[in-house]
C-alpha cells in the first residue's frame, strides 16, 4: 500500500514544471520558514519564549529516537529500488524516518500548543511539504507519516513534561 501511495503521488511529479518548482522550492525552502519564525518567537516575544526552548529540545528527543531507528532499521529509499520521477538529487540514507518531516513536525506541534491557529497553519504547510518529499521522489508516505508521528508526539511529551515541572511546584 505504501508504494501504491508513493506511486499515485510521484506520478504527477514531471507533468507540470511550474508545479514541480512549487513542490521543490516548498521542499527546500519551508524549513528555513520554520527557523525564521523560531527565531522571530525568540527575538519578540510574539509567544513565549519558552516555546523556542521546548522546540530545540523536542527536536534534539527526535533526532535522538531517528539515530537509534537507523542504527537497527534501514529502509532504502523510493529511488533506490523503483524507476521513479527523481526530481532532485537526494541522500541514499535510510527513507525512514525523514529528518526533514520530524523538524517540521517538531516545530509546528511545539507552536500548535501555544498559538493553535498559527500551530494550525504550520502543521498544514509541513503536511504540504511531507506530501513534497514523496512527490520528489524521496521518501515514500508512511516515511512522512511515521516521522510526523515521531516529531509530533516529542513535542507532546516534552510539553507535557514542562507543565507537570511548573504543576508540581
Amino acid at each position: 500500500m505504501d508504494y501504491q501511495l508513493f506511486k499515485a503521488i510521484n506520478r504527477l511529479a514531471g507533468r507540470n514544471s511550474m508545479l514541480d518548482k512549487y513542490m521543490i522550492a516548498v521542499s527546500k525552502k519551508y524549513y528555513f520558514l520554520l527557523i525564521i519564525v523560531l527565531i522571530y518567537i525568540s527575538l519578540t516575544g510574539y509567544i513565549d519564549r519558552k516555546v523556542v526552548k521546548k522546540a530545540l529540545v523536542s527536536y534534539c528527543l527526535s533526532i535522538s529516537i531517528a539515530y537509534v531507528l537507523n542504527q537497527f532499521f534501514y529502509k532504502p529509499r523510493p529511488f533506490l529500488e523503483h524507476q521513479v520521477n527523481l526530481l532532485i538529487p537526494a541522500k541514499k540514507t535510510s527513507s525512514f524516518p525523514s529528518k526533514h518531516t520530524l523538524f517540521l513536525f517538531v516545530v509546528s506541534s511545539t507552536l500548535f500548543f501555544h498559538d493553535r491557529i498559527v500551530g494550525s497553519y504550520l502543521w498544514g504547510l509541513s503536511v504540504l511539504t511531507g506530501i513534497s518529499r514523496v512527490w520528489l521522489g524521496h521518501h515514500y508516505p508512511f516515511d512522512i507519516l511515521g516521522s510526523a508521528i515521531i516529531g509530533s508526539m516529542t513535542s507532546s511529551v516534552v510539553e507535557r513534561l514542562e507543565n507537570a515541572k511548573f504543576s508540581l511546584k
